[in-house]
């Protein structure tokens, strides 16, 4: 049976639609074993995706020092479903951050505390002007993920 890697990107633009493209793409060539990558906008997610979720990455961009709106919506859809019933879920997270990331990193932080998710790796903030590695930092991200979840680390 397989395992799902949930990756949540926010991507309204053509850089944050890079990031993700590049991690499903190289989530696609690696050996993952039997774990497999699915990607989903933040305005689609439903309580039951996180639940099939064996891990999930949070990809979220930086609006005016805070997470995407897009972003906000889902926990405000989603929280209280996942709340005592997701505990211990493991979680990664990428910022694309214009500014620092700072008020971004400490809100979701928070909501994962919350829920009582596992944080698995520092939150990767990606900041300032665009750079091309910026997706191979959140592609090695994701790899990362699906081969723990793979390995059974996570």
């Amino acid at each position: 049976m397989s395992k799902t890697v949930l990756l949540i990107a926010h991507t309204p633009s053509p850089n944050t639609l890079a990031l993700a493209t590049s991690a499903m793409q190289a989530v696609a060539r690696a050996d993952t074993g039997d774990v497999v990558m699915r990607c989903l906008s933040p305005f689609d997610v439903q309580p039951d995706d996180i639940f099939g979720a064996a891990a999930i990455i949070i990809g979220t961009t930086e609006n005016i020092g805070y997470m995407a709106g897009a972003t906000k919506d889902m926990f405000d859809r989603c929280y209280n479903s996942w709340l005592d019933s997701t505990a211990a879920k493991p979680v990664a997270i990428y910022i694309r951050a214009g500014l620092d990331g700072t008020a971004t990193k400490t809100a979701l932080l928070s909501i994962c505390n919350g829920l009582k998710w596992r944080l698995i790796a520092d939150p990767l903030i990606l900041k300032g002007d665009w750079h091309e590695q910026f997706c191979e930092h959140v592609s090695t991200l994701c790899l990362g993920v699906t081969i723990g979840v793979d390995s059974g680390i996570y």
